[in-house]
Parts: structure tokens; sequence; C-alpha cells
């Protein structure tokens, strides 16, 4: 058997074992394409007026004051954006969030709304199959296999393609569509042409969903740009968070308000679009102030602003900026799996990236029910 009908094998085989699952994470990345432009077009009604002309909204500690007093959870973070008439965002789970107005710090929501919800249950599709608590580990090794099995159907696509265009010697043919081409002949076009115009931003998607996926592949991402892959430990030091669990600090550390905190923080990066304050829980650890000037998922647009002292004056900084380079990459990997890396335009090119990934499952199943059950 040659080269050429091995790789041809493992293609299909392997295309066949995890279509499903490549078809049910086109689709639900298709869905997510524009999650953070839905998301703020759904809180659109959260927007907030002042009550009397040119009045200021709440400080920050009558804010955090205000809100608190009517959660039954805690918040740990509370988010700001650089427009008054947005509310404020406080975390109070795990990618949940409650909403409260600047000016009168009312709770606008007591719950995600409708849009939130569903999209928060497609991303969770998307990652680990919907399954819960466990189970989610389960579906994680699902959609690792999913991405794993998506770089060697691209990897072997590729090599495949090459062996067609030295046969008929005309790249033209292979990469552009023929709308006189019916059955077999079509869906053979399709998947050529979709696999070729999309394989680097699909290569990109799956790389990073590889990295995300599994800690081996991290651990390669790191040895490849020379580092030596971080420990749990070095990984929080590196964002400035092992300030935060200063056990051995006998005296408080940082005793300024939430208020100096946020005024120190948007002075030093006027510019800022979000800043986001740790809610400490003592005044023995230090504050962490995370700022981005990004309209969100550019993390060469972030860093973290760490003030350890008294008065809160000197601050150290952390996050991006004082990241190796594998770190770094690591970041990017991250938001390069969405496109927002690259704001809307990055969003769309990885949104037809997942279209195409349907598409190309679609003719692959096409072409194999003619070959095995329909000649």
């Amino acid at each position: 058997m040659t080269l050429g009908k091995i790789v041809f094998w493992l293609h299909l085989i392997t295309g066949l074992a995890i279509s499903i699952i490549i078809l049910l994470m086109s689709v639900t990345g298709v869905i997510l394409t524009y999650d953070h432009q839905v998301t703020n077009w759904a809180h659109r009604n959260y927007r907030s007026q002042p009550h009397r002309l040119n009045s200021p909204p709440l400080q920050m500690d009558e804010l955090i004051q205000a809100v608190t007093t009517t959660l039954e959870t805690p918040p740990t973070a509370i988010t700001i954006l650089n427009d008054p008439q947005e509310p404020a965002a406080l975390s109070v789970g795990r990618g949940d969030y409650r909403y409260a107005n600047r000016y009168t710090g009312a709770l606008l929501n007591d719950s995600d709304a409708p849009m939130r919800h569903f999209l928060r249950s497609i991303m969770y599709w998307h990652r680990w199959l919907a399954l819960e608590g466990a189970n989610r580990e389960i579906g994680r090794n699902i959609t690792g296999v999913g991405n794993l099995g998506f770089l060697i159907l691209l990897i072997s696509g590729l090599y495949l393609l090459c062996i067609r265009f030295k046969k008929i010697n005309s790249l033209r043919t292979l990469i552009t569509f023929r709308p006189e081409l019916k059955g077999k002949a079509r869906d053979l076009n399709w998947h050529n042409v979709v696999g070729f115009w999309l394989f680097l931003p699909l290569l990109i998607i799956v790389l990073s969903g590889v990295v995300i996926s599994y800690q081996w592949a991290g651990t390669l991402m790191y040895r490849v740009v020379g580092e030596q892959p971080p420990t749990a430990t070095s990984l929080r030091a590196s964002t400035g968070n092992e300030l935060l669990t200063a056990e051995s600090e006998p005296s408080p550390i940082a005793q300024c308000s939430y208020q100096t905190l946020f005024n120190r923080a948007s002075g030093e990066v006027p510019d800022w679009k979000r800043i986001t304050l740790e809610l400490r829980e003592s005044n023995h650890t230090a504050a962490v102030v995370r700022v981005d000037r990004s309209l969100g998922g550019q993390p060469s647009r972030r860093l973290d602003l760490i003030f350890a002292g008294p008065d809160c004056t000197e601050h150290e900084v952390g996050g991006y900026p004082v990241h190796s380079r594998g770190q770094r990459l690591r970041s990017w990997l991250r938001y390069a799996h969405t496109g927002e890396v690259y704001g809307i335009v990055g969003q769309t090119v990885a949104g037809l990236a997942s279209l195409g990934g349907g598409v190309l499952v679609w003719t692959a199943l096409a072409l194999s029910w003619r070959r095995f059950i329909k000649p």
C-alpha cells in the first residue's frame, strides 16, 4: 500500500470516527462567534441615566456596599466600563454576574438574562458536551479528542490535496467552486475548496483547542519556545497573585479605599476600556486591579496593577507585560481560538472557519455515503 493510500484511509477513518464531535463543535462555534457583542446587546436595557444632570456615579465603596447588602453571594470582583451609563458587573461565581446601576446601586438582574443563559448553555456544549459535575472531565476529554482528530484531518487533508495537485497540475481547478458539478464531484469540490481557503484559521483554532484541552500540549508549546513549563505556583507568581496569599504579612498592607484604587488605575492607564477591582477578603492581602485597554479578548492590551503599600501609592505591574514568551503565546492561543485577539474581524474569520468545519463534515459524510452505501 502506498503512502498516499495510507494517508487517505487515515483521513477517512478519523473523519468518520469524530464527525459528530466536529459537527457539534463547529455548530456551537458558529453560534458563539459574536458572543461578546450579543451579550452586550442583551444588556442594552441595563444602561442608566443620572437622576440629575451631570451628577456623578456613586463612589466605588458606596456602590459595592449598596450591592453587597442585596446579594446572597458576596461578589469577588467588580468591573467598571469607561462609560458611566453602563452598569457595574459584579462577579458572584464562575462566569456568573449581577449588574447594578452605577448611580443608585440598584440591582438590575437577579440571574442571567435569557440570551446570556442561552449562550452559556451553548458554551457548555462546546467545551464539555453540557455534562455537569465530575462528568465534565469526560466531556472535556471527548472534545479534546475531537480537536486532536481534527488536527490529523487538516494535516492529512493538505497532503492529499497536494497529491491531487500533482496529478491534475491545476491548482485553480482544486481551489475554486465549480457550480456545474453534481453529486460526488460537487461534494469533493466543496470539500477541497473549503479545506484549502480555511486551512490556516482552522489550523489555529484546532491547535489552540489542543493546547487548551491537553496539559502535554501546553508543555510542548513551552518547550518549543525554549522555556520550562510553569508550575502552578510560578504561574500564580507570574500574574502577581502570589501577593494575594501573603500569609506571612503580619500587618495590613492595603488600607486604601476601592475608589482610591480605581482613581490610581484610571490615572495610570488613561486609555482604559474596563477596570476590574478584585474585592479583598482582608487588608492583609495586596490589592489587584486589572486594566483592559481593549474591547475584550486582546491579552496584549491588558495588565494588572498590584498595590501592596498601605496608602496604595506604589504599585507593581503584573499580567501580560511581565509574562514570558511562552505565557504570552499561551494567552494569544486562548483568544485566537475564538478570533477575539484580532477584534471583530478575527471573530468573523473564526466564525467562518467554524462554519467551514461544518461544511467539511457534511461533504465528507456525503462522500462516504456514496462510497460505501450508495455508489
